[in-house]
């Protein structure tokens, strides 16, 4: 189980990721899509790399917006899973 971040250390492995921010103790972003088919298209992609990973995020899909919340549960706040899972969200878009 990896280790609980400190606040320094997520803002330093942050820091070049566009949008990710600690929101009520958890790595949180907003993605915005044109249309719910885009953003749908989306998070198939992403699940299976969440598969992948065995890193599950709390998501929610509005039409073409995605609100993703990262936190590992178990060791009780953001630790290196999902700043790793956020940068490979953020790859999909590439």
């Amino acid at each position: 189980m990896p280790a609980v971040l400190s606040e320094e250390e997520i803002m330093d492995a942050t820091s070049g990721m566009v949008g990710w921010e600690v929101v009520d103790g958890k790595l949180h972003k907003e993605y915005l899509f044109d249309t719910f088919n885009a953003a749908f298209g989306f998070m198939t992609r992403a699940a299976m790399e969440i598969e992948k990973a065995n890193h599950h995020p709390e998501w929610l899909n509005v039409y073409n917006r995605l609100t993703i919340d990262l936190t590992t549960h178990d060791a009780g706040g953001i630790t290196s899973n999902d700043i790793n899972l956020a940068r490979v969200l953020d790859s999909l878009l590439a």
